[in-house]
Parts: structure tokens; C-alpha cells; sequence
């Protein structure tokens, strides 16, 4: 699938994209950890004895390491960057509700696994757990169009994606309008071959990063 253009509406994003709102937590998360860290290497090198090997290793490796998280902290969001840009760099695909819990859902989607596009796909199913999407009733086998984010390969396979994390166009954007027109761009034997996917969810939640090839 190519990418589906749209006009993002950021402000929008930010309240409703779970996964923008996963990447703030793992920023606070990282700035917490530094100061955290700084403020137990102050403490050790306050009251730890002086004559101690402790002193100067636990003082540099939590000074270390708190300086790490910082730079993690600064380093993701530019790696992500913002709403629009990631709806423009990935595929779009379909998707669908493949679980009901009673405060989530899970998307099951239909993905390219093949980091080069050009190849004949190589279909796989890839799953993410999301707590609300506007415009949707969390009802099994309701079509929601996505956005395949593409994730991580290993040094022993690098011509497949080995995590694939679904996003739907319904975060970007609060109309329907656009949602619909994203839905009609997926041709139906896409639809179709995730339907039978569909079957085989607790094959996917089985898989180490919730993507099966199918």
C-alpha cells in the first residue's frame, strides 16, 4: 500500500494518538530517571565514606547513567517526530477490531513485512492495544484504516520488518470524511485476507513483538 495523504491535524493528535502519547511518557519518564539518578549520585557522594570504592563508582555510574536517560529523553521525539510526518512516512493498511476487553481493544491489521516496498508483499498480521479511537464502537470486525509504523529489524534479517505497530487514521483527524476516503483507498481482498487473519489472533499474541507472518 502507499502512503495516504491527509492534512493532520496536530492538535487533534495530540489528544487522541496514543502512540505520540506513549513517546511524552517515555520523555518524563526519562527526564525523571536523570534527576532521580543525579540526586542519588549527590547523596552517595555526600555520605559515603570517603576511604570507599563505592563512593566514586556508585557517584559516576548513577551520574552516567542518569546523563543517558536525558539524552534518550531529548533523542526520541526527534526520532519520531510529529504527527504529520509520521502518517507521511508510513503505508497505509487495513484494520480491524480482532478483541474486546472492558477498557480496551485490540487492532489486528494487515501489514508488509518486506522492508523494500517494491517486492511482492509478504503478508503478515500485526497487533496494538489501544483504549479509544474517535469515531469508532469498539465491535469485532469493525474496518478501521491504519497506518503500518514500521519498527525494528534484526542483524540477522534486515529485508523484514520485525515489529509493525498499527496507527489509525482516526488519531490524526476528527473527520469522518477523510476516515471513510482513507477506508475506500484499501482495495477489498486486502479486507478480506485480514478477515481470515482474523481467526488466528491468538497465533499473533503468541509472536514476541504481536506480528505473525502469515
Amino acid at each position: 500500500m502507499k502512503v495516504f495523504k491527509f492534512d493532520v491535524d496536530e492538535a487533534f493528535a495530540k489528544k487522541n494518538n496514543e502512540m505520540l502519547k506513549d513517546t511524552n511518557r517515555l520523555v518524563i519518564s526519562g527526564i525523571s530517571l536523570f534527576v532521580l539518578s543525579e540526586i542519588a549520585a549527590v547523596l552517595i557522594w555526600l555520605f559515603v565514606s570517603p576511604d570507599s570504592p563505592w563512593r566514586l563508582l556508585g557517584t559516576l555510574s548513577l551520574a552516567l547513567f542518569g546523563l543517558m536517560m536525558l539524552i534518550v529523553a531529548f533523542a526520541v521525539p526527534r526520532s519520531v517526530g510529529n504527527a504529520q510526518s509520521l502518517y507521511d512516512r508510513y503505508p497505509l493498511a487495513a484494520g480491524t477490531i480482532a478483541e474486546v476487553a472492558d477498557r480496551d481493544f485490540v487492532i489486528m491489521a494487515l501489514v508488509n513485512t518486506n522492508v523494500d516496498p517494491a517486492l511482492p508483499p509478504r503478508w503478515g498480521a500485526a497487533l496494538r492495544t489501544v483504549t479509544r479511537i474517535n469515531g469508532v464502537e469498539p465491535k469485532l470486525g469493525a474496518k478501521i484504516p491504519v497506518v503500518a509504523v514500521q519498527g525494528q529489524r534484526t542483524s540477522r534479517d534486515t529485508d523484514h520488518w520485525h515489529e509493525i505497530s498499527p496507527m489509525p487514521i482516526a488519531w490524526g483527524t476528527p473527520d469522518q470524511e477523510v476516515v471513510a476516503e482513507a477506508r475506500k483507498a484499501i482495495p477489498q481482498d486486502h479486507w478480506q485476507k485480514l478477515e481470515k487473519a482474523r481467526k488466528r489472533l491468538d497465533e499473533v499474541k503468541a509472536t514476541p513483538n504481536n506480528l505473525l507472518v502469515l
